[in-house]
Parts: C-alpha cells; sequence; structure tokens
C-alpha cells in the first residue's frame, strides 16, 4: 500500500517541484527586466535626436542626398528662398514673411500665421511619380490623423485631397474625410523643376504650439483615389512657435513588457500545466478534473487579455506584423472552441463521447503548439531582449522535462499493472 501510495504522488510532486523553480525563474526575470527598463516610459517620448533632422537623407524615387552637411545647409538655404510667385496660384504666391524650415529628408515646410488662428502651409519635397503627404496627428500616432495628400496622375493632372487614416490597410485611408477644418481657399499641388508643393489653409481651435506632424511618400500612383501604401514615413513634433522639429519616438514601454507576460503566463505556463494535470493526474478523481477546468479557464482569460492588450500595442505603434497577429488570434479561436466544448460535453456513456475527447485533445495540442511558437516569435519580433530568450527556452524546458519524467512514470506504472498479478491470485492445487 506504502508503495501504492507513493506511486500516486509522484506526479503531485513533479509539478510541485515544476513551479517552485518557475516561479524562482520569474523573480529572477522579473528583477533583470526592471533594472533594465527602469528608465523607460510608456507612451510617446518627444525629444530631439543626435542627428539633425533631414540630414545626408534620401528618398526612393528621386531625392536627391547632399555629400556633406555644408552642402545640404546650402541647397536647403536656396530652396527656402525659391520665389513661389510664379508658379503658385493666388493667394499662396503673394504671401511675404513665410517661416520655411527643413524637416525631413527633402521636405521643406513653410507655414504662416493668420488672424483666428488660420495658418497657410506649404510643404515641398523631392517628386518623381507617386504622392506626398502631411498629416495631423493628436498623439504621434498614424491612425486618427487627417492628412493632405497631394499627386500627379499619370495624365500630368494635379490632385490633391483630405484624407482620414482610419487604420494602417490602404482601405482605411478614406478620401474625402478628416478633421482639418480647410477655409475656402481652395487647396493647390504645383510642380516647379524637381519640387512638388503642396498649399492648404486651415482653421484651429486654438493657436498652433507643439504639434506632431506625419510626413510620408509613396511613389506609386493612386488608384481610383485609394493611395497605395507608403514607400517610408517619419512622425515629428513641430513647434510653430519657435519653429522648430524633433523627431517623435514611439516607446511602447510597459505595454509591451505587460503583453508579453500575459502571453508567456498564458501559453507558457498555466494552459501547459493544466494540460499535465488532465493527462497525468487522472487517478485522482475528480480533483484532476476540477483543477483541469480552474486552470485552463486561468488561462484561456489571461490569454484573451493578452489579445486585447495586444491590439491596443498594434494600434498604439501602428505595427505591420500580420503573422504574430494572425497566429495570436487562431491560438485564441481554438481556446474558445475549446471553452464551448466544455459546455457541451456529452456524457461518458454517449456513443459521440470517443469524438469529443478527440476534437478536445487535438484541438488542445494544435492552440498550444502556436501559441508557444508566436510567443518565441513576438520574442524575436519585438526585440525583447536576452534575457526573455533565455527565460522563456528555461521555462519550456522545464515543461518538456516534466512531461518526459510524467511519461516515463505512467509508462511504468501501466508496466506494473500489466505484468503484476492481483494479490488474491493463488495456484491451483494439484
Amino acid at each position: 500500500m506504502a508503495n501504492s501510495r507513493s506511486q500516486e504522488l509522484r506526479p503531485v510532486f513533479v509539478l510541485s517541484c515544476f513551479l517552485f523553480v518557475v516561479l524562482r525563474l520569474g523573480i529572477f526575470v522579473a528583477a533583470d527586466e526592471k533594472s533594465n527598463e527602469s528608465r523607460k516610459d510608456d507612451g510617446y517620448d518627444f525629444r530631439v535626436t543626435e542627428d539633425q533632422i533631414g540630414d545626408n537623407s534620401t528618398i526612393s524615387g528621386g531625392a536627391y542626398a547632399a555629400p556633406n552637411s555644408v552642402a545640404m545647409d546650402q541647397e536647403r538655404s536656396e530652396l527656402c528662398n525659391t520665389d513661389m510667385s510664379s508658379f503658385l496660384p493666388p493667394p499662396y504666391n503673394n504671401i511675404s514673411k513665410m517661416v520655411c524650415r527643413p524637416v525631413w529628408n527633402t521636405f521643406l515646410l513653410r507655414y504662416h500665421k493668420k488672424e483666428d488662428n488660420v495658418m497657410t502651409f506649404i510643404l515641398s519635397a523631392v517628386y518623381t511619380t507617386g504622392w506626398v503627404a502631411m498629416g495631423f496627428s493628436k498623439d504621434g500616432r498614424m491612425v486618427g490623423s487627417s492628412a493632405m495628400v497631394g499627386w500627379f496622375n499619370r495624365k500630368g493632372l494635379a490632385r490633391i485631397k483630405e484624407y482620414y487614416l482610419q487604420g494602417t490597410r490602404p482601405s482605411q485611408v478614406i478620401e474625402d474625410a478628416g478633421e482639418l477644418d480647410l477655409t475656402k481657399v481652395p487647396p493647390a499641388v504645383v510642380i516647379n523643376g524637381a519640387m512638388i508643393y503642396l498649399a492648404f489653409e486651415a482653421k484651429f481651435e486654438k493657436p498652433l504650439a507643439s504639434q506632431p506632424i506625419i510626413l510620408a511618400f509613396g511613389t506609386r500612383y493612386p488608384n481610383h483615389y485609394r493611395l497605395s501604401s507608403h514607400d517610408d514615413k517619419t512622425t515629428i513634433l513641430f513647434d510653430f512657435t519657435a519653429g522648430s522639429a524633433s523627431r517623435v519616438h514611439i516607446n511602447p514601454g510597459q505595454t509591451k513588457k505587460n503583453h508579453g507576460v500575459l502571453g508567456t503566463l498564458a501559453w507558457g505556463l498555466f494552459l501547459p500545466i493544466g494540460a499535465i494535470v488532465a493527462r497525468y493526474l487522472k487517478h485522482k478523481e475528480p480533483l484532476w478534473y476540477y483543477l483541469h477546468a480552474g486552470i485552463q479557464f486561468l488561462g484561456f482569460l489571461l490569454g484573451l487579455a493578452n489579445v486585447v492588450l495586444g491590439q491596443q500595442l498594434y494600434n498604439k505603434i501602428d505595427a505591420n506584423i500580420p503573422s504574430h497577429r494572425g497566429i495570436g488570434i487562431f491560438a485564441l479561436t481554438l481556446s474558445i472552441l475549446q471553452i464551448l466544448a466544455f459546455f457541451l460535453r456529452p456524457k461518458k456513456d454517449a456513443k459521440i463521447r470517443k469524438y469529443w475527447n478527440w476534437y478536445h485533445h487535438w484541438f488542445g495540442r494544435i492552440a498550444l503548439f502556436f501559441g508557444v511558437f508566436n510567443i518565441m516569435w513576438g520574442i524575436h519580433l519585438g526585440a525583447a531582449g536576452m534575457s526573455w530568450k533565455i527565460g522563456f527556452g528555461f521555462l519550456i524546458t522545464m515543461i518538456l522535462v516534466t512531461v518526459i519524467i510524467l511519461e516515463t512514470l505512467s509508462w511504468l506504472r501501466r508496466s506494473e499493472r500489466t505484468t503484476t498479478p492481483p494479490e488474491t491470485f493463488q495456484m491451483n492445487p494439484f
């Protein structure tokens, strides 16, 4: 009896050791991450980088690249002194004392403040084909901003429209929409030499001070006013009071870290442990069932929270990582099906019970595989650092070792049952 009792407690002992090691590892990784991230904040970091905005830059599709900063400054000075009265339509051609500043690559921004918070903008850049855009953002992100976009089509006809950037996909860039309060002065787009000029006038609720500005370009022509994906873009914080620009650095910070922690807890810890309980503790009836259901529900809630947080992070940094996002949604869908299967579980003596078991087991294993793979893929895409790679690698290794040990103990227990005769067995006397 004592030997049988010890055999029954072996899986519990192995699981307890596994949880102890994992918790100790979690404390170590958390402390390491805290020391590395102590100076990082969540949100948007507006600051000037060491490199001057726009120096020694190139644009695909025909932009120039100055050989040195002196030549670049000289070129900019000449461009800012360009007489626009000969090619811009009125009233843009006779505005005096416009402020001119280089903002990004070959992009120059001219602006003039008028009464009643009305401002005139003229954006210029080297141009060959495609479109050029200037957007106004509330928080530095592309999503939710309004932009003026100008281009010349294949027939040489000028086009300039306001767009609302509802999302990151081309279909979510909506024409003739946006929150810019354009005045009755018609916007204009003109080509002069190698430069394209976008001119427009807008009224604001209050005087512009520090304003996040999005600059972008695409080298492909819009198709029926639908813009192609941008070839490059940047976000700057432009101070219209001082006439200076600084780069906007989007730092997802704590949100990114929380996304990784939730994913690791859900798909790297609780859901695998729940599966281990169901496979190796079934002799503890009905304890195994309640443990399995409770742990899996907790893992599902963590996984759901992880997807919600991932969507927020996706919108915050305007991420374009469809593989990671798609795999995460797929794994979540499989876990939802597992939850539905829990409520639709047939009785043990039902004819369809074996099919339900097959479905429940294999859908769960597929979900776990894609969940674990997506964590590793996310660590790679997010450049999370060596501590995350080591920590998650150690966690997965411990799970695999635990499964191997429990599977070996289970096999030995089954072998003893098949080879050891029952205690009541007696030889028939002659």
